[in-house]
């Protein structure tokens, strides 16, 4: 049997593989692993269930809801937030764990189960596994005063607010003018106050869910509405959440993008400044630009790399102490602040970097680096195990590395999920990424074909 949970929690299509009868059964092992085994005996254990606004969240959370607290464990219910939202409230209120009903940038139709340790850290592959083998027992089932209770968590908004407004540390964006993409998700609510309340002007896209458009157009994945309107607006610049809110991209006052490496580098260098940089160290994962890691050695900020996956970049810098990493596509991690990726603390420090600053998103961004040109091509239908030691792809990857050299960078990573091998190349120009990772496509298909 496939192992359940996967790189983020357990996601599927709502009532297809994420069924009520799921949920139910998931938050009943949950509550015996995350609650019961985890507190002192005799204590009655706390969990914190929060959800995005996709439809099909509604019947999961109750049926989340009804597992945890028919197993003796009481419920604390935050309604629609995001997911670093619900991360911070399991650790504000000490709460034994968490559950995130969300399945981030994808369409309504999907939707997932994440659940949160306590102090609101991402469970390990053990804590997982646990899980899915309480899975198969019989479940806890208390009677009269045993049984959990169910309570609406009626200040938790307003707990995530304060903390948001906290880590700016006394800086206003007052005077930025800032358009924000809501995604029609998560962030509708919060994300506008937190902008508001910290000073800025605020125009707001993406913001009437409708519990059938998450992401549907607008968002981090669909970043043409927030090009149109901070260009329409004269804007300072422009955010971009997902689903979730876990991530955050943005766009300048003349509607470029600004990505996740970009951004890193800008708040890297800030955080360097201000001598609140751990080691000088930025995590991030192999997928980040080359032209980041250029841009880093000469600001004097070292880089380390993991695996693609916020797991792995959270994993490496709670190793090391590191308090700020992320992911090319906008998942950044403050430490200092929050457990887990969150787009509007993103969003709000890249802000009063401009407002502190007084220079524009743009700018910043070119001094943090240059962006290389990289393609990235997915070969299908090969045998993915066989990339890292098939002698004829690594002698074609060698012949790229050797003509591109210090000004260019390969990558080929095997999916995890599914026959497809990613190739990636990096270049001075758009057309030699493109020839070189086409050639490169070209012989991972013929060697490794099915």
């Amino acid at each position: 049997m496939a192992r359940l949970f996967g790189t983020d929690g357990v996601r599927g299509v709502a009532n297809e593989l994420l069924t009520a009868e799921l949920a139910l059964t998931l938050s009943q092992s949950a509550a015996t692993i995350l609650g019961h085994r985890q507190v002192t005996p005799g204590t009655r254990p706390t969990a914190v269930v929060a959800r995005d606004p996709r439809i099909s969240g509604e019947f999961i959370s109750a049926a989340v809801q009804a597992g945890i607290a028919s197993s003796g464990v009481d419920v604390f219910d935050a309604g629609v937030l995001p997911t670093p939202a619900a991360a911070f409230l399991v650790a504000d209120i000490e709460a034994d764990f968490g559950v995130m009903i969300s399945a981030s940038h994808n369409p309504a139709p999907d939707n997932g189960i994440k659940f949160l340790a306590r102090g609101g850290h991402k469970l390990d592959d053990a804590a997982e596994d646990a899980i899915e083998t309480e899975m198969g027992l019989a479940p806890p089932r208390p009677t009269g005063a045993d049984v959990g209770r169910v309570s609406r968590f009626a200040d938790a908004e307003d707990r995530y607010l304060v903390h948001l407004l906290r880590s700016l540390g006394g800086i206003s964006l007052k005077g930025l003018k800032i358009v924000l993409d809501c995604a029609h998700g998560a962030a509708a609510g919060v994300s506008p106050q937190a902008f508001t309340d910290a000073g800025a002007e605020v125009i707001v896209i993406g913001a009437e869910p409708d519990g059938l458009n998450i992401n549907e157009g607008y968002g981090s994945t669909h970043l043409g509405p927030l090009q149109d309107a901070v260009r329409e607006h004269r804007a300072d610049l422009g955010i971009a959440h997902d689903g979730d809110a876990d991530r955050c991209l943005a766009v300048d006052h003349t509607g470029e993008i600004i990505d996740g490496d970009q951004i890193m580098g800008i708040l890297a260098i800030a955080q360097k400044e201000a001598g609140t940089l751990v080691d000088d160290t930025l995590v991030v994962t192999v997928m980040s630009n080359l032209g980041l890691k250029l841009g880093m050695e000469a600001a004097g900020v070292k880089l380390v790399e993991t695996a693609v996956g916020d797991r792995y970049v959270l994993a490496a810098m709670r190793a090391a102490g590191y308090n700020l990493g992320g992911e090319q596509s906008g998942h950044l991690i403050f430490a200092d602040y929050a457990t887990t990726g969150d787009g509007l603390l993103t969003g709000l420090q890249l802000a009063a970097r401009v407002a502190a600053t007084g220079r524009s998103v743009q700018t910043l961004a070119a001094e943090a680096m240059t962006r290389l040109p990289q393609v990235l091509i997915n070969v299908k239908g090969v045998d993915r195990t066989r990339v890292k030691t098939h002698q004829p792809v690594q002698q074609a990857v060698a012949q790229v590395e050797a003509r591109l050299g210090a000004t260019g960078r390969v990558l080929l990573r095997p999916s995890g999920t599914e026959p497809v091998v990613r190739v990636m190349v990096e270049a001075p120009t758009a057309e030699l990424a493109r020839t070189e990772s086409e050639a490169l496509a070209d012989v991972v298909k013929a060697e490794l074909a099915l």
